[in-house]
Protein backbone atom coordinates (compact mmCIF):
# COMPACT_ATOMS: atom_id res chain seq x y z
CA UNK A 1 0.00 0.00 0.00
CA UNK A 2 1.48 3.79 -1.01
CA UNK A 3 1.90 6.02 1.53
CA UNK A 4 -0.71 8.48 -0.38
CA UNK A 5 -3.66 5.52 -0.19
CA UNK A 6 -2.94 4.70 3.53
CA UNK A 7 -3.42 8.78 4.47
CA UNK A 8 -6.39 8.73 2.57
CA UNK A 9 -7.84 5.78 4.60
CA UNK A 10 -6.80 7.70 7.63
CA UNK A 11 -8.72 10.66 6.78
CA UNK A 12 -11.59 9.36 5.67
CA UNK A 13 -12.06 6.80 8.42
CA UNK A 14 -11.41 10.04 10.95
CA UNK A 15 -14.73 11.96 8.72
CA UNK A 16 -16.97 9.16 8.54
CA UNK A 17 -16.55 8.95 12.62
CA UNK A 18 -17.16 12.81 12.83
CA UNK A 19 -19.76 12.43 10.33
CA UNK A 20 -21.90 9.74 12.46
CA UNK A 21 -20.80 11.89 15.76
CA UNK A 22 -22.67 14.87 14.19
CA UNK A 23 -26.05 14.28 12.99
CA UNK A 24 -27.57 15.32 15.39
CA UNK A 25 -28.28 19.74 15.23
CA UNK A 26 -25.49 20.74 17.86
CA UNK A 27 -22.67 21.56 15.29
CA UNK A 28 -20.51 21.88 18.00
CA UNK A 29 -17.81 19.95 17.27
CA UNK A 30 -17.57 17.59 20.42
CA UNK A 31 -14.22 16.96 23.03
CA UNK A 32 -14.05 13.77 21.19
CA UNK A 33 -14.54 14.97 17.75
CA UNK A 34 -11.96 17.70 17.79
CA UNK A 35 -9.03 15.62 19.58
CA UNK A 36 -9.54 12.97 16.97
CA UNK A 37 -9.70 15.73 14.19
CA UNK A 38 -6.04 17.00 15.84
CA UNK A 39 -4.77 13.77 15.70
CA UNK A 40 -4.30 12.92 12.32
CA UNK A 41 -1.08 13.93 11.64
CA UNK A 42 0.27 12.11 14.66
CA UNK A 43 -1.73 9.00 14.01
CA UNK A 44 -0.88 8.93 10.22
CA UNK A 45 2.91 9.60 10.90
CA UNK A 46 3.23 7.03 13.01
CA UNK A 47 1.09 3.94 10.47
CA UNK A 48 3.44 5.23 8.18
CA UNK A 49 6.53 5.31 10.07
CA UNK A 50 5.67 1.48 10.91
CA UNK A 51 4.73 0.42 7.27
CA UNK A 52 8.21 1.67 6.52
CA UNK A 53 10.67 -0.07 9.06
CA UNK A 54 12.48 -2.58 7.84
CA UNK A 55 13.80 -5.72 10.02
CA UNK A 56 16.97 -4.52 10.53
CA UNK A 57 16.13 -0.83 11.73
CA UNK A 58 13.52 -3.13 13.70
CA UNK A 59 16.07 -4.62 15.20
CA UNK A 60 18.32 -1.67 15.84
CA UNK A 61 15.02 0.03 17.67
CA UNK A 62 14.47 -3.75 19.76
CA UNK A 63 18.25 -2.92 20.94
CA UNK A 64 17.24 0.36 22.41
CA UNK A 65 19.21 2.59 19.32
CA UNK A 66 17.03 5.78 18.06
CA UNK A 67 16.43 7.32 15.04
CA UNK A 68 19.21 10.48 15.34
CA UNK A 69 17.09 12.70 13.51
CA UNK A 70 14.30 12.44 15.87
CA UNK A 71 16.85 13.70 18.27
CA UNK A 72 18.00 16.50 16.30
CA UNK A 73 16.21 16.89 13.22
CA UNK A 74 18.76 19.74 11.39
CA UNK A 75 21.27 16.64 10.91
CA UNK A 76 20.94 15.77 7.60
CA UNK A 77 21.48 11.84 6.80
CA UNK A 78 22.42 9.99 3.82
CA UNK A 79 23.58 6.56 4.42
CA UNK A 80 26.19 5.52 1.74
CA UNK A 81 25.65 1.51 2.61
CA UNK A 82 21.95 2.24 1.45
CA UNK A 83 23.08 3.05 -1.83
CA UNK A 84 25.99 1.80 -4.15
CA UNK A 85 27.64 4.97 -3.59
CA UNK A 86 30.42 3.33 -1.12
CA UNK A 87 33.54 1.35 -1.56
CA UNK A 88 32.34 -1.94 -2.42
CA UNK A 89 29.41 -0.74 -4.95
CA UNK A 90 26.66 -2.54 -3.22
CA UNK A 91 23.53 -1.52 -1.62
CA UNK A 92 24.41 -3.69 1.86
CA UNK A 93 21.68 -2.02 4.16
CA UNK A 94 18.53 -2.55 1.80
CA UNK A 95 15.47 -0.54 3.08
CA UNK A 96 17.24 1.26 5.99
CA UNK A 97 17.33 5.06 5.40
CA UNK A 98 17.86 6.41 8.80
CA UNK A 99 20.49 6.74 11.12
CA UNK A 100 20.47 4.80 14.28
CA UNK A 101 22.66 5.45 17.53
CA UNK A 102 22.44 4.55 20.78
CA UNK A 103 20.83 7.45 22.59
CA UNK A 104 23.40 8.94 24.68
CA UNK A 105 25.93 8.91 21.28
CA UNK A 106 22.07 11.03 19.20
CA UNK A 107 22.88 13.30 22.27
CA UNK A 108 26.04 13.94 21.74
CA UNK A 109 25.81 13.81 18.05
CA UNK A 110 23.08 16.62 19.22
CA UNK A 111 25.55 18.70 20.70
CA UNK A 112 28.02 18.33 17.90
CA UNK A 113 25.77 20.11 15.49
CA UNK A 114 24.42 22.88 17.86
CA UNK A 115 28.12 24.15 18.06
CA UNK A 116 28.55 23.64 14.68
CA UNK A 117 25.30 26.07 13.82
CA UNK A 118 26.60 27.98 16.45
CA UNK A 119 29.71 29.03 14.70
CA UNK A 120 28.24 27.97 11.01
CA UNK A 121 24.52 28.71 10.99
CA UNK A 122 24.31 27.98 6.97
CA UNK A 123 25.96 24.52 7.77
CA UNK A 124 24.71 21.29 9.04
CA UNK A 125 25.99 17.99 10.16
CA UNK A 126 25.31 15.18 7.11
CA UNK A 127 25.69 11.52 8.17
CA UNK A 128 27.07 8.69 6.08
CA UNK A 129 26.60 5.60 8.50
CA UNK A 130 25.91 5.23 11.87
CA UNK A 131 25.13 1.94 13.89
CA UNK A 132 26.06 -0.83 11.44
CA UNK A 133 25.03 -4.73 12.01
CA UNK A 134 27.82 -6.85 11.97
CA UNK A 135 26.92 -9.08 9.43
CA UNK A 136 27.56 -6.01 7.41
CA UNK A 137 31.02 -5.52 8.98
CA UNK A 138 31.80 -8.85 7.95
CA UNK A 139 30.66 -7.67 4.02
CA UNK A 140 32.84 -4.35 4.32
CA UNK A 141 36.04 -6.74 5.98
CA UNK A 142 35.33 -9.78 2.75
CA UNK A 143 35.49 -6.79 0.20
CA UNK A 144 39.08 -5.59 1.16
CA UNK A 145 40.31 -8.59 -0.62
CA UNK A 146 38.79 -7.73 -3.73
CA UNK A 147 40.62 -4.34 -3.11
CA UNK A 148 43.89 -6.18 -2.61
CA UNK A 149 44.37 -4.48 0.33
CA UNK A 150 46.83 -6.88 2.72
CA UNK A 151 45.69 -8.90 5.57
CA UNK A 152 48.08 -6.85 7.93
CA UNK A 153 46.42 -3.61 6.98
CA UNK A 154 43.27 -4.34 6.45
CA UNK A 155 42.01 -3.14 9.92
CA UNK A 156 43.33 0.39 9.01
CA UNK A 157 40.27 0.44 6.88
CA UNK A 158 37.57 -1.61 8.10
CA UNK A 159 37.75 -3.33 12.12
CA UNK A 160 37.72 -6.84 12.34
CA UNK A 161 34.71 -7.97 12.66
CA UNK A 162 35.71 -10.84 15.04
CA UNK A 163 36.15 -8.32 17.39
CA UNK A 164 33.59 -5.81 16.27
CA UNK A 165 33.64 -1.98 15.17
CA UNK A 166 32.27 0.56 17.17
CA UNK A 167 29.96 1.33 14.62
CA UNK A 168 28.47 -2.26 15.48
CA UNK A 169 27.41 -1.19 18.97
CA UNK A 170 25.63 2.01 17.76
CA UNK A 171 28.63 4.28 19.20
CA UNK A 172 30.10 5.37 16.04
CA UNK A 173 29.06 7.91 13.37
CA UNK A 174 30.38 8.61 10.12
CA UNK A 175 29.65 12.05 8.91
CA UNK A 176 31.05 15.32 6.75
CA UNK A 177 29.62 19.15 6.65
CA UNK A 178 27.25 20.21 4.41
CA UNK A 179 25.97 23.97 3.15
CA UNK A 180 22.83 25.48 3.13
CA UNK A 181 22.07 23.54 -0.14
CA UNK A 182 22.76 20.16 1.45
CA UNK A 183 26.27 19.95 -0.46
CA UNK A 184 28.80 18.67 1.47
CA UNK A 185 31.83 20.80 1.73
CA UNK A 186 35.35 19.46 0.00
CA UNK A 187 36.80 17.77 2.44
CA UNK A 188 40.04 16.57 -0.02
CA UNK A 189 38.94 12.99 -0.49
CA UNK A 190 35.30 11.37 -1.02
CA UNK A 191 34.14 9.61 1.83
CA UNK A 192 35.67 5.80 2.45
CA UNK A 193 38.75 7.03 0.59
CA UNK A 194 41.41 4.68 1.07
CA UNK A 195 45.18 5.96 1.64
CA UNK A 196 46.77 8.73 3.01
CA UNK A 197 44.59 11.84 2.17
CA UNK A 198 42.14 10.64 4.39
CA UNK A 199 44.56 10.44 7.24
CA UNK A 200 43.77 13.34 9.82
CA UNK A 201 47.54 12.57 11.38
CA UNK A 202 49.34 13.03 7.66
CA UNK A 203 47.18 16.71 7.17
CA UNK A 204 49.72 18.76 7.78
CA UNK A 205 52.47 17.43 5.67
CA UNK A 206 50.15 16.60 2.62
CA UNK A 207 49.32 20.48 2.92
CA UNK A 208 52.88 21.38 2.93
CA UNK A 209 52.93 18.95 -0.14
CA UNK A 210 50.29 20.73 -1.46
CA UNK A 211 48.30 17.64 -1.93
CA UNK A 212 45.50 19.10 0.27
CA UNK A 213 44.41 22.59 0.07
CA UNK A 214 44.22 25.38 3.15
CA UNK A 215 40.18 25.29 2.19
CA UNK A 216 40.03 21.53 3.02
CA UNK A 217 41.96 21.18 5.60
CA UNK A 218 39.58 24.01 7.36
CA UNK A 219 36.64 21.99 6.52
CA UNK A 220 37.59 19.25 7.94
CA UNK A 221 38.77 21.79 11.29
CA UNK A 222 35.19 22.68 11.21
CA UNK A 223 33.55 19.34 11.28
CA UNK A 224 36.15 18.16 13.95
CA UNK A 225 35.71 21.14 16.40
CA UNK A 226 32.14 20.37 16.62
CA UNK A 227 32.47 16.86 17.17
CA UNK A 228 35.48 16.62 19.67
CA UNK A 229 33.67 19.62 21.57
CA UNK A 230 30.94 17.85 21.89
CA UNK A 231 33.27 14.83 23.10
CA UNK A 232 34.24 12.86 20.10
CA UNK A 233 37.43 11.35 19.20
CA UNK A 234 39.29 11.71 16.26
CA UNK A 235 39.76 8.57 13.53
CA UNK A 236 43.61 9.08 12.86
CA UNK A 237 43.02 7.71 9.44
CA UNK A 238 38.97 8.33 8.32
CA UNK A 239 38.66 12.37 8.58
CA UNK A 240 34.90 11.21 8.39
CA UNK A 241 35.10 8.66 11.81
CA UNK A 242 34.21 9.80 14.95
CA UNK A 243 33.90 7.51 18.15
CA UNK A 244 31.31 8.34 21.10
CA UNK A 245 33.13 6.36 23.41
CA UNK A 246 35.80 3.27 23.09
CA UNK A 247 35.46 -0.06 21.89
CA UNK A 248 36.26 -1.29 25.69
CA UNK A 249 33.59 0.74 26.93
CA UNK A 250 30.84 0.06 24.42
CA UNK A 251 30.84 -3.06 24.83
CA UNK A 252 30.99 -3.31 28.42
CA UNK A 253 27.74 -1.25 27.93
CA UNK A 254 25.63 -2.23 24.72
CA UNK A 255 25.46 -5.22 23.20
CA UNK A 256 26.90 -5.73 19.48
CA UNK A 257 24.43 -4.99 16.54
CA UNK A 258 24.26 -8.70 14.85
Amino acid sequence: MVKSQLLAIIVVGVGVSCTKSSSSNDTTPSKEESTLVDSIPAQAVSILKQQEISALEKQMIDQGLVDVQEVEPDIRVELKYSKTDNFIKKDVYGELTRAYLQPAIAKKLAKASEILKRNHPDHSLLIYDAARPNSVQYQLWDALDDLKIPARSKTQYVADPRIGSIHNFGCAVDLTVANAEGVPLDMGTPYDFFGPLAYPRMESQLLREGKLTTRQVANRNTLRQAMTQAGFSVNPTEWWHFDGMSRNAAKARYGMIK
